[in-house]
């Protein structure tokens, strides 16, 4: 509604002429602004709401204009900064009683496809990745835009209220830090004591699942960039050939050698964190990965 300039312009009249003259200034400024505004707000999908920081002069305001226009929204009580201490606040005491089934696989498998399939189908799922904005990995944020640990919360918080009184949640196996996103400590608790399904799908799959998702000839410099992240872990020779391979667009070899000196031997290791043994299922694709976590879930729980 207010530039910064146009902010502080009222700010300065409120502080030092009085409050009505910054109102009235106020008026005039949203006055010229508001039929672009109206026709703006129109063209939003779905529900809507208005919200301020906190105050709510604004947000009132817009409503009523928008109500005279014939547009129903809601108005958020107490602006922004009441509901973040709200999304706190509740995650902080947060009774998480579902049962997590966890979705392990090695780099490539698809698990968040996996997962966003089964939800699709009805299945309840926490999709940490989507709400994250993040793959969870060195090149997990390439094609994507990270979300912050607020917006994260606040999509977590959500979503946990929408499986509250599931049986059991569809998670993936995450490391406490997805992004610039942290998990909470009861989740990573629940995900270490729930039932671990580890699929275990052919290397050239996952290979071209890597390839399909991340996309490397539209982000190659992206990728060069986040291999030099880790580079200095690898077997220098190997770091090399990688590099080589990704320079030169041979992304499929480059992928081969991530997975087999890189990422599959650390996912190993990050396995045994887990208080419950993975039940392992063979699988040769992502769809053929969704039917065996099917039947899984109708042998452990009695749903199809």
């Amino acid at each position: 509604m207010f530039s910064d300039e146009e902010r502080a312009e009222i700010g300065t009249l409120y502080k030092q002429v009085s409050i009505h003259a910054a109102k009235e200034r106020g008026l005039e400024i949203v006055s010229a602004k508001l039929p672009a505004f109206i026709r703006e707000f129109e063209q939003l999908p779905g529900r809507k709401a208005v919200y301020c920081w906190r105050g709510g002069m604004r947000s009132k305001t817009s409503a009523t204009v928008l109500a005279l226009m014939g547009m129903r929204v809601y108005r958020l009580a107490g602006g922004v900064r009441a509901y973040r201490k709200w999304v706190h606040e509740t995650l902080e005491t947060f009774d998480f009683r579902p049962e997590c089934v966890v979705i392990n696989g090695f780099t490539g498998t698809g698990k968040t496809e996996i997962l966003r399939e089964l939800a699709k189908r009805g299945y309840p799922v926490l999709d940490l990745e989507g709400m994250a904005g993040h793959r969870g990995s060195i090149f997990g944020q390439i094609g994507l835009k990270p979300n912050n640990q607020k917006t994260f919360e606040a999509l977590l918080l959500h979503e946990l209220i929408r499986c509250r009184n599931e049986p059991y949640v569809l998670i993936e196996a995450e490391s406490q830090r997805i992004g610039k996103a942290v998990m909470p400590e009861f989740l990573m608790a629940a995900k270490a004591r729930g039932t671990q399904l580890f699929l275990d799908m052919p290397k050239e799959a996952r290979v071209n699942h890597i390839i399909a998702d991340y996309e490397p000839e539209k982000h190659r410099d992206e990728c060069l960039q986040a291999f030099e992240r880790i580079q200095k872990r690898m077997h220098t020779p190997i770091a090399a050939q990688i590099e080589q391979h990704l320079l030169l667009g041979r992304y499929a070899e480059a992928v081969g050698l991530l997975l087999d000196y890189y990422y599959d031997p650390r996912y190993a290791h990050a396995g045994e964190q887990y208080e419950r043994e993975p039940i392992r299922y063979a699988v040769t694709s992502i769809s053929d990965a969704v039917e065996t976590v099917e039947r899984h879930l109708e042998r452990q729980f009695g749903v199809i």
